[in-house]
C-alpha cells in the first residue's frame, strides 16, 4: 500500500511537473531601482508565512506553460495586501500555474510597496515596477515564445488597482525607455479590484500609497474610474456584492466607465465570497477563471483549442 501511495505521488509531481515550469525571479532592474533611497537598515525583505513585506529589489518571477500547451499570451501578476505586503501564493503562484494550464506565461511580480523610507515618489513606485515588467516582458517576447501584442495583466485587490493604473496611465512613462517600447498592456482582469479612492475607496489602500494628505488632484489621479480613455484595454472584472473591505462600487464605476468610453468589458458579480478568496470562491460552484479564459478566447488572445 506505501508503495502504490509513493509511485501516485510521483506520478502526480511529475504530471504537475510537465504543466508548467517555474523559473528564477529576474530582477526589474540590474542597474540600480529607480525613484528610490537608500533603505534603513531594518528595512529588509520578509517573507511572512504566505506573505512578503518590504520589497526592495522588485522583480518577476516567469511561470512557463509546456512547450505543447503554449499558446503565444503572457500575464503579469500582481498580488494584492493592500499596498502592505504582496499575498504571493493565493494572489500569484497558484495563479500562475492556473494560467499555465491554459497555455498563457505568466509573470508574478514582486513589486515595491510604497513606503516613504525607501522611494523619493512613493506615488508612483508600484506604478513604475508594472511598467517596467511590462516593458520587460514586452522586449524579451520572442525569447520566451510570447506575442507582443497579447500581453496582460492581472491584479487581486490593491494589486487590482496597481494593475488598473497601469492601464489607464501608460501614457505617462515613468521608468527609462530607450527603445520606446509600449507600456500598454493588452488587457486588464481586475479582481475585487481597488479602483476609486473617493467615496467607495478602501482607504488603507489610498493612504498608503498616496498619503494621510493627499491632495483632491491626488485622489483624482489614482481613482481609475475618472482615467479610462477609449485606449484603455479590454477588461474582465470580478468582484461580490457583499465585499466589505472593498465596496463592490469599485468594479461597478469602472465598467461603466468602460462602456462609456466604449471598451470591450466584461463584468461577473457573485452574491457573497466577500474578498480576498483568489483563485476559489468558496460560496458558489461557479469558477471565475473559467469565465477569464472564455473572455481570453472571445478577444482572440488565446486560440479556443485550449479549451477541453
Amino acid at each position: 500500500m506505501k508503495l502504490k501511495l509513493f509511485l501516485l505521488v510521483v506520478s502526480l509531481l511529475s504530471l504537475n511537473a510537465k504543466m508548467y515550469s517555474q523559473e528564477l525571479a529576474i530582477p526589474l532592474y540590474p542597474n540600480g531601482v529607480p525613484n528610490s533611497k537608500k533603505a534603513p537598515a531594518d528595512y529588509i525583505e520578509i517573507k511572512q508565512g504566505i506573505d512578503v513585506r518590504m520589497v526592495t529589489d522588485p522583480s518577476i518571477t516567469p511561470y512557463f506553460p509546456a512547450k505543447d500547451k503554449a499558446k503565444g499570451a503572457a500575464v503579469i501578476i500582481c498580488p494584492g495586501g493592500g499596498y502592505g505586503f504582496l499575498a504571493v501564493e493565493k494572489e500569484g503562484s497558484e495563479v500562475a500555474k492556473k494560467f499555465n494550464s491554459i497555455g498563457v506565461t505568466a509573470f508574478i511580480l514582486k513589486y515595491r510597496l510604497p513606503s516613504d523610507k525607501i522611494m523619493v515618489d512613493k506615488s508612483i513606485g508600484p506604478l513604475q515596477d508594472a511598467q517596467r515588467a511590462i516593458q520587460l516582458v514586452r522586449e524579451r517576447a520572442k525569447e520566451w515564445g510570447i506575442d507582443p501584442v497579447k500581453i496582460g495583466i492581472i491584479g487581486f485587490s490593491a494589486g487590482g488597482h496597481l494593475a488598473s493604473t497601469a492601464g489607464t496611465h501608460f501614457q505617462n512613462v515613468l521608468i527609462p525607455n530607450p527603445k520606446q517600447t509600449s507600456v500598454r498592456p493588452d488587457f486588464m482582469m481586475l479582481i475585487y479590484p481597488v479602483i476609486t479612492f473617493g467615496e467607495f475607496a478602501h482607504r488603507g489602500s489610498q493612504v498608503k500609497l498616496t498619503g494621510q494628505d493627499a491632495t483632491p488632484a491626488q485622489i483624482d489621479l489614482y481613482s481609475n474610474e475618472k482615467q479610462v480613455t477609449t485606449l484603455t484595454p479590454p477588461t474582465f472584472l470580478v468582484h461580490s456584492e457583499n465585499d466589505k473591505h472593498v465596496p463592490v462600487q469599485n468594479s461597478l464605476r469602472f465598467y461603466e466607465a468602460l462602456l462609456k468610453a466604449d471598451v470591450k468589458a466584461e463584468m461577473h458579480l457573485y452574491q457573497s465570497g466577500s474578498h480576498g478568496y483568489g483563485l476559489n470562491n468558496g460560496t458558489t460552484p461557479d469558477k471565475w477563471f473559467d469565465r477569464c479564459e472564455n473572455f481570453l478566447i472571445q478577444n482572440g488572445f488565446i486560440s479556443m483549442s485550449s479549451k477541453p
